[in-house]
């Protein structure tokens, strides 16, 4: 873990119980007169902090130096994503954030389950935790959209990835992308797109969404 989340990280004085507490003193093992970094994820500072005082209870912390230092993608890339099973959005929800994904808005196409409901609260917890170890400095933003056309009409420059011959996926020329749920999609979704802005994978292989969400990730961001 490169830093520790704090909501209140960049007081002078700092006190860190419950889980903070047992994370630090019970697994971590840190003792009095070790530094700790933390961040509050809202103001791009990294705060070094100094342990003055530990018990059964809290971790008391002293704020020693704050400086800047932003840790994120050197390009930005927002997924439009059709709703999938919550469960298998978890399991690549960290990799993504690691790999810099700067804001996932989730779509209920044609084809998603109406059933499928995603737990915010949950998935940014699962965010808080891939952010401290990979050291990202910023959260991605997570949205919801009713439709399609929907999110069309705020997005409009989007990409489709989808079945395509000749166009394939350029990270110079990709900065919002539309990935399908199972089945893909539904052929007046693909109708909402120009031809140009359909998109595809240079490989016979077809991929789930969540293998295809991570490889146009790495494709234009690493």
């Amino acid at each position: 873990m490169l830093y520790l989340y704090q909501a209140h990280a960049g007081q002078s004085q700092l006190s860190l119980e419950g889980d903070d507490h047992r994370y630090i003193f019970k697994v971590r093992r840190h003792k009095v007169d070790d530094t700790l970094y933390l961040r509050n994820l809202e103001d791009g500072l990294l705060h070094r902090y100094l342990i003055t005082y530990i018990d059964k209870k809290s971790v008391h912390l002293s704020l020693q130096e704050s400086s800047t230092l932003e840790v994120k993608a050197k390009r930005s890339l927002h997924i439009g994503w059709c709703v999938i099973d919550p469960k298998s959005v978890e399991k690549v929800l960290p990799s993504l954030n690691e790999i810099g994904v700067e804001k996932i808005t989730f779509i209920y196409c044609k084809r998603s389950q109406n059933s499928f409901k995603l737990d915010f609260k949950r998935l940014e917890k699962i965010l808080l935790n891939s952010s401290q170890q990979s050291g990202r400095s910023e959260m991605m933003k997570l949205e919801m959209a009713k439709d399609l056309q929907h999110f069309l009409a705020e997005y409009p420059e989007s990409k489709m990835l989808n079945f395509s011959e000749n166009n394939f996926i350029d990270s110079t020329t990709v900065d919002t992308i539309v990935i399908g749920c199972e089945g893909g999609f539904h052929a007046e979704e693909v109708a909402l797109f120009d031809a140009q802005n359909i998109v595809g994978f240079d490989t016979p292989l077809v991929l789930k969404s969540e293998s295809a969400v991570c490889a146009v990730a790495s494709k234009i961001l690493l």
